[in-house]
């Protein structure tokens, strides 16, 4: 079978920045271990399998381990392939996924994603949280996918070197560190999730589902310039909807061609 495929830079605006995701244009979906396949074959981050469902498509993601239940970059590049390579006339477009339907459209600068909030409780962290880490954590919290930790500052976040090993072995499938910005960003993030074969992601649209809600209690605002201190980097606008979180980003085309499965 020979299908289309994408490569592209989530959440940039230039080549070999931001989040690269791999987006197959599919008629059907084949069985779950042909689909985990493609993706350890890609092995990036993501990849993003697009099936057309009526007027919209169903989008599932896998990494280059398991399937994920929500993933963002990924999102924002299955949206830049159909609104400009699919079906340019589209101004929006209703992705059905695991977790419900999701909803991208054109904005002003790139795409403006709707997604679920994940709100975060407070915890006693686990001993091996802040051992894989090596550094001192001000407050932990955590949703039933990731803990989310807050450092010092954001020196601290882009200086973390963890122990990768470590994290994979805690009972989350992620772990999302974060502090105040120091100049145009209101807040940076990093995030491991080896668990789910990716050692650091490059720019996590699903961690911003909880750092959103997250600083929003924090510091009493709604609307944010966020920034993931990857080495690739990358910046996410985003902003508090009640119960969503809208992200938004641009994107970038790096591959275009057909893939033989």
């Amino acid at each position: 079978m020979r299908v289309p495929f994408y490569q592209v830079d989530a959440f940039a605006t230039h080549r070999f920045h931001g989040n690269p995701a791999a987006v197959m244009v599919l008629e059907r979906y084949p069985g779950d271990a042909l689909l985990q396949a493609i993706a350890a074959e890609n092995n990036l981050a993501e990849t993003a399998f697009l099936v057309r469902q009526d007027e919209n498509y169903r989008l599932r993601w896998f990494t280059p381990g398991v399937e994920v239940p929500l993933c963002g970059h990924a999102t924002l590049a299955s949206a830049a392939v159909v609104l400009e390579r699919l079906e340019p006339a589209r101004a929006e477009v209703t992705f059905f996924s695991a977790s419900g339907p999701l909803v991208v459209r054109r904005a002003a600068a790139g795409y403006a994603m709707d997604f679920p909030a994940r709100p975060c409780a407070p915890l006693a962290a686990p001993p091996q949280l802040a051992e894989a880490l090596g550094a001192t954590a001000l407050e932990v919290v955590a949703d039933e996918f990731n803990y989310t930790v807050l450092l010092e500052d954001e020196q601290a976040v882009r200086g973390l070197d963890p122990d990768i090993a470590a994290i994979a072995r805690l009972d989350r499938g992620g772990v999302i560190v974060t502090a105040a910005g120091a100049g145009r960003h209101d807040f940076v993030s990093r995030y491991f999730a080896p668990a789910k074969g990716i050692p650091e992601d490059p720019v996590t649209g699903s961690a911003h589902c909880a750092l959103v809600p997250y600083w929003a209690k924090r510091l009493g605002r709604t609307s944010f310039r966020a920034y993931q201190a990857s080495k690739r980097g990358g910046e996410i606008k985003c902003s508090l909807k009640g119960d969503r979180v809208e992200l938004e980003g641009e994107c970038v085309f790096f591959l275009e061609g057909h893939a033989q499965i």
